[in-house]
């Protein structure tokens, strides 16, 4: 490694974001990036492990000891190819992946990894800045065609991917832009919707093409697809969000929503797109805000709700407070449960713990207060611990049950289960095919269930390689 010592002279040090009274002002992103002779620094502190247990925590397995190597030794550039090779999109990931890689970074052990997240957000705004992200066109066109469904990060990487093989790639996605929730899920101000834009420039002049605007199984069916392209891939997501209180009192009163109908909405304002015809607008100026769940979604919609003028925002989970710090010697170098405060929590939201709903009461048909209940350790209700919130939007951000049909499905005969597996699919993710015909696929989160996005990048390269060697017979895509 360039400076063998690092981690032992130099302390971890992160990006900051800019004050929280000053971003709840605006919808672009926040963060404000280290300086470069800091990242230099923060590169050099990756020590020289005999296993790199990054490796194993980074689902598209890049190669983060060597870019730190090179980032310290002023190398960008090839810093930025070493990147790319293993993730298509690492613009993304520096913004809003969790960094399991960071959990399982040795430094972690005494509570200060490597700032890998960090490191790799600069790599790739420096090549986009610097004009080394250039279309890369294939020496030689194979003649097949391959039909994606859905652009998410799954199938964008599947595409760029297959593209780059020399095959005729079409993606078909029902929304007016391509990214799926990237574009339309992920606030702005977590990462703003131009980073998308450019990529889509790119996969077009490699070749990409887009059919935006075109909802598969109601414009075109799949079997119209199957029969026309030589390979079909499944990328729509995981789309259908969990409703556990359908049969709770109240929950026919006006001003209760699923999170992503509120999320999209905001984000097809602030690209000036106009809103899907019979939505009805939902926002939290002037209200009291009632969040239920406690993930990223969640948080998204505590800071979208601040932006919008939200008179108070409180978020309900409805599991036990989780520790300050984990137990290294059992969760080391897996994913720990602990206590995390997003920056939209951190942005004055209240969080309450160990909450469970029981229903929502109201006036003139619109929701005005919800009513919980307090839960014991053993995820039992505590007698005597009914209470209510103040409540005039209620937003529900309990994760998703799995693909949403509209067509798909049922047009080619598949049967999806809990959390969007297909039955029948390969459960190892040895070749993403699908059961009945040999040139179906599925990646992403309508395969393995709702899922973070590094891993729907890691599905589509995979389902890419293997599609590859279907049509192939051999591939050199790697997995």
């Amino acid at each position: 490694m360039g400076k063998p010592t690092g981690f032992l002279e130099f302390e971890r040090a992160d990006r900051k974001y800019e004050p929280a009274n000053a971003r709840v002002k605006h919808w672009h992103e926040f963060v404000v990036p280290l300086p470069e002779p800091e990242v230099k620094t923060q590169a050099s502190r990756c020590m020289d492990c005999g296993i790199p247990y990054c490796h194993n925590g980074c689902p598209v397995n890049n190669q983060i000891p060597d870019w730190n190597d090179l980032v310290y030794q002023g190398d960008w550039k090839t810093a930025a190819e070493n990147l790319h090779s293993t993730n298509n999109f690492p613009e993304v990931t520096g913004r809003v992946c969790p960094a399991p890689c960071e959990a399982a970074c040795t430094l972690n052990i005494d509570d200060a990894p490597v700032t890998i997240k960090t490191i790799e957000c600069s790599i790739v705004d420096r090549a986009f800045e610097s004009g080394w992200v250039i279309p890369q066109l294939p020496d030689v066109k194979t003649g097949k065609s391959v039909a994606i469904v859905g652009s998410g990060p799954a199938g964008l990487a599947a595409a760029q991917q297959l593209a780059r093989a020399g095959h005729d790639v079409h993606v078909y996605e029902k929304n007016a832009r391509p990214g799926g929730l990237l574009v339309y899920g992920i606030p702005d101000f977590k990462m703003e919707k131009g980073l998308i834009a450019r990529r889509r420039a790119q996969m077009e002049a490699e070749g990409v093409v887009f059919h935006c605007g075109v909802n598969v199984g109601r414009d075109v069916t799949a079997r119209e697809l199957e029969d026309k392209y030589d390979a079909v891939l499944l990328a729509m997501g995981s789309e259908t969000p969990f409703d556990f209180f359908a049969k709770s009192p109240g929950r026919d009163l006006d001003g209760i929503h699923y999170a992503m109908d509120f999320l999209t909405q905001q984000n097809r304002r602030n690209a000036g797109e106009a809103q899907l015809p019979g939505t009805k607008e939902i926002s939290a100026k002037d209200k009291h805000v009632v969040v239920i769940g406690g993930g990223d979604t969640g948080s998204d919609c505590i800071g979208t709700s601040f932006r919008q003028g939200a008179k108070s925002v409180t978020q309900l989970e409805i599991m036990p407070k989780p520790p300050v710090r984990e137990n290294k010697a059992l969760s080391w170098p897996n994913w720990p449960l602990k206590l995390r405060v997003s920056s939209s929590q951190a942005e004055g939201a209240d969080v309450e713990y160990s909450v469970s709903t029981t229903g929502f009461t109201g006036k003139n048909g619109k929701v005005t207060k919800l009513n919980y209940v307090q839960m014991d350790g053993t995820m039992a209700p505590v007698p005597g611990s009914d209470a209510s919130l103040d409540a005039d939007l209620v937003l529900f951000a309990m994760g998703f049950s799995g693909p949403t049909d509209g067509g798909v499905l049922s047009g080619l005969g598949l049967e999806a289960v809990a959390r969007g597996r297909f039955k029948g699919v390969d459960a190892n993710e040895r070749d993403y095919k699908l059961p009945g015909s040999g040139k179906l696929f599925a990646a992403g989160d309508v395969r393995r269930g709702q899922s973070l996005v590094v891993w729907a990048i890691r599905e589509g390269r995979q389902a890419a390689s293997s599609i590859d060697k279907y049509l192939m017979g051999s591939t050199t895509l790697p997995r």
